[in-house]
């Protein structure tokens, strides 16, 4: 069993898969895992990189962008954190912590934890209502995840 919630563990903390891919994963994998346990491994999975990129990533990324073999890989998520934070900015100037919770929640390729975090850590956001608005995001997409998963989207917009 505890291989079963280290796959789940760790597909969760992948930057763009994250909680959004491990989920569904887990249930088409039928590990016999009960769906809730399966929600929460993946939630707490997709929480535990957030405060390590919010206080790390920008400066890894600075760093590493002056150095020949990390140069291209390091540029891609300076812009990709960048050009995220822009996108949120531009949704809501006055509620950015509303609009950052948004970004993470909707769970659509290249709008999650780990690209909210870094759009915040570059925007030089609160640490605590980052954290907050992040992990209430991954909430929300969690809840949207596990529904689209097991079919009851399907189930509730069909009739």
């Amino acid at each position: 069993m505890i291989w079963k919630i280290l796959i789940i563990l760790v597909i969760s903390m992948i930057p763009f898969i994250e909680l959004r891919g491990a989920v569904p994963v887990a249930v088409g994998m039928e590990l016999g895992l009960p769906e809730w346990l399966v929600l929460i491994i993946a939630t707490v999975g997709n929480i535990i990189p957030i405060p390590l990129i919010y206080l790390f990533a920008q400066k890894f990324l600075k760093w590493g962008k002056k150095k020949k073999r990390l140069k291209k890989f390091c540029n891609f998520w300076l812009l990709e954190g960048e050009k995220a934070g822009k996108k949120i900015l531009k949704k809501m100037k006055s509620g950015i912590y509303l609009a950052l919770f948004l970004f993470v929640a909707v769970p659509i390729p290249g709008t999650g934890a780990w690209a909210g975090t870094l759009a915040a850590s570059i925007l030089k956001l609160d640490f605590k209502k980052t954290m907050i608005a992040i992990s209430a995001g991954i909430i929300a997409a969690g809840a949207i995840s596990i529904l689209a998963s097991l079919g009851l989207t399907d189930w509730l917009f069909s009739k």
